[in-house]
């Protein structure tokens, strides 16, 4: 409908083309104003007329036409007011979105997109504020993917570097095989410590951790059999936690990785007359680009954390030919990667406008921001099993007769969290609040999860019953289910617009609105009565809204319990 409408207004505004006609149409905000309005403004320059006089012209000579698809076109101050025709808009509504692909592009056909996400530092701990890269990550990656993208999930981590050289040094000291089997990271992270606070008497002990490290970038057998041992061990913990999550990735190639590629990187640097010495280090300076200088080799000659981005970026290339690079990483490193950037594009490469950083806000409970120096660090796992618990409560004070409640108890807990995090633009802080994300009456992961368990117990209640036959779509034309299809009409835009703007909150916000609209039309329009073709109508509007909740929220890496 909405295409045809476009055709009409091309047809009768000849001066404008079809794109511009499209971008500029708009739907009304209150359903008294129409379904479509065009704005006339822009024209007045090109009929030196008023745009509420050329409005009217335009209107009338739509109306002389006697299109089939208005029930009214109105001229209200300067913007052509369309109604459409409301069984036949009803009817063109579902059949748009009870197709089985609503939603899914093509669009991305042939190409590939890289992601590098959630990236934790090997040997430290997984706190809550990996979760966020995570969970950004992930659910950009399911938005490309539905947009008919391959999609590469990258997980670049931590796990090369002088840290590794201290945590040899302080496992040589005072750790043992045995306490480290048994109790994992925590057992690093205490003996990590421990060096800090040992290397604070004794200066000494950052020179063996520097000589360490120098064994691992020299390839020595010893130093690097303990680094695998400590990657090895924080990987099966990292993935526990992904598991839980419901996600995972492609590619677990992290710094060390790309050791053996930053040479080429250098001698690349060196050829094209970039690389300039700096009191004993190598640094592509940046200055007439108001940035710091970008450093590549330190004093001793072992690479850096930007080195090693430029390998990575180099192999992901010529591996994967990407036609984007996504980056999410906080908002602290985009200097960072501001200068990586800069440096791929002064080494003559012309895939630089590939390359975006996505950054996102900080992270905090309500007693103030995580700091590891205050010692107030909340790890991953501990939070999403919290959520879990608390739900599981709430089911066994409003539900205890639930089926696998264990099963749904995980899907609203991490769902909640899930949706907590994206609910707002990504830049914007995390607030962990766990009256206001475990509410299952406002705009929260558990209110959409609820609706969605809503719509599935229409289903139970009426059993056997065929809603597929040829719909009466008379029954549709009320304001409430109006509004309702209109609302889920606007998915493949979501979508779309979330790509573009690297915004899965896009995604919630159309979850919620969609909920609301449901829950309304719920209330209003009984749908299990004995009028057949009114039932038969209504439980195809449920199924539709059910198809639309299950796929935006697996956009958001969330499940949808089928009770609750």
């Amino acid at each position: 409908m909405k295409n045809k409408l476009i055709d009409i207004l091309a047809e009768n505004i000849t001066e404008l083309e079809r794109t511009d006609i499209e971008s500029a149409l708009e739907v009304p905000k209150k359903s008294g104003m129409g379904d479509y309005a065009f704005p006339c403004f822009r024209l007045a320059k090109i009929y030196r007329k008023a745009p509420n006089m050329i409005a009217e012209d335009i209107k009338n000579s739509i109306c002389e036409k006697n299109y089939d698809i208005f029930s009214k076109v109105e001229n209200v101050g300067g913007y052509i007011n369309f109604f459409m025709a409301k069984e036949q808009y009803a009817k063109q509504i579902m059949d748009t979105i009870c197709a089985e692909d609503f939603g899914s592009s093509d669009e991305g056909k042939g190409k590939t997109i890289c992601i590098d996400y959630s990236s934790p530092n090997v040997a430290k701990n997984f706190h809550v504020g990996h979760l966020r890269t995570t969970i950004i990550g992930n659910s950009l990656y399911k938005i490309y993917s539905k947009l008919g993208y391959h999609v590469e999930r990258i997980n670049h981590l931590g796990d090369w570097g002088t840290q590794f050289g201290k945590l040899i040094v302080a496992y040589k000291n005072w750790g043992s095989k045995e306490a480290v089997e048994q109790n994992g990271i925590a057992e690093l992270m205490k003996i990590y410590v421990k060096f800090h606070e040992e290397a604070e008497k004794d200066d000494s002990l950052n020179d063996q951790a520097r000589e360490w490290f120098a064994k691992m970038e020299q390839g020595n057998e010893e130093a690097l059999s303990i680094w695998q041992w400590f990657k090895d061990i924080s990987l099966i913990e990292y993935k526990r936690i992904y598991k839980l999550l419901g996600m995972d990735f492609d590619h677990f190639t992290g710094e060390s990785f790309y050791r053996d590629k930053t040479q080429d990187v250098v001698d690349k640097l060196t050829e094209k007359n970039l690389l300039v010495e700096s009191e004993g280090a190598n640094i592509v300076p940046l200055d007439e680009y108001n940035m710091a200088p970008c450093l590549i080799t330190k004093k001793d000659g072992s690479s850096i954390y930007a080195t090693r981005d430029l390998a990575a970026l180099l192999y992901r290339k010529n591996t994967y030919h990407f036609d984007k690079c996504i980056y999410v990483t906080g908002l602290e490193q985009k200097l960072h990667f501001a200068q990586v950037f800069k440096v791929i594009e002064l080494m003559g490469y012309d895939w630089k406008d590939q390359l975006v950083h996505v950054p996102y806000g900080l992270v905090s409970m309500e007693g103030g921001k995580l700091s590891t120096r205050n010692g107030n660090v909340i790890y991953a796992e501990e939070i999403l099993h919290e959520s879990i618990n608390k739900i599981r409560e709430i089911i066994e004070e409003k539900n205890p007769d639930l089926p696998d409640k264990e099963t749904v108890s995980r899907q609203v807990g991490i769902g909640a969290i899930l949706f907590n995090d994206l609910y707002n633009q990504r830049i914007k802080d995390v607030v962990f609040n766990w009256d206001k994300i475990l509410n299952f009456d406002g705009e929260t992961g558990p209110y959409v999860q609820y609706t969605y368990a809503r719509c599935a117990s229409v289903f139970r209640k009426v059993g056997e019953f065929n809603y597929n036959e040829e719909i009466d779509y008379s029954v549709l034309t009320d304001e409430v289910t109006m509004n309702l299809l209109k609302d889920i009409t606007r998915f493949p835009d979501v979508i779309k617009d979330a790509a573009e703007k690297y915004e899965p909150f896009m995604i919630s916000r159309f979850a919620v609105s969609v909920a609301q609209h449901f829950n309304k039309f719920y209330h209003d329009c009984q749908i299990n009565v004995e009028d057949e073709k009114v039932k038969a109508a209504r439980l195809k509007v449920v199924s539709a809204t059910m198809n639309v909740i299950k796929s935006a929220l697996d956009l958001l890496g969330m499940e949808c319990p089928e009770q609750m």
